[in-house]
């Protein structure tokens, strides 16, 4: 399978819901290297890389979030696979 990077922007009530802890869990399970953080604009902002079915089952994941969100919308970009990340961090 090959090795992609995606880039997610994930709106709706998504900050003060735990999206981000959710999503480090999440992709940590998975295998993926890259980070998750809050936009200003009220978003979440997710930079991801590994196997192509993790991301893919990361992106689906996004969709719902964690229970208490309120996903309205995930904007996506898939770009070239840079191994850049050793591990999935938050950052603030």
């Amino acid at each position: 399978m090959a090795l992609k990077q995606v880039q997610l922007q994930v709106r709706g009530r998504v900050q003060g819901v735990f999206f981000r802890a959710s999503t480090q869990r999440e992709a940590r399970r998975l295998g993926l290297s890259g980070w998750v953080r809050n936009r200003p604009d009220g978003s979440i902002e997710i930079l991801a890389e590994g196997e192509e079915l993790s991301i893919r089952e990361l992106h689906g994941w996004a969709q719902k979030g964690p229970t208490a969100a309120r996903v309205d919308k995930v904007e996506t970009r898939w770009r070239g696979f840079t191994g850049e990340f050793s591990d999935f961090r938050i950052l603030d």
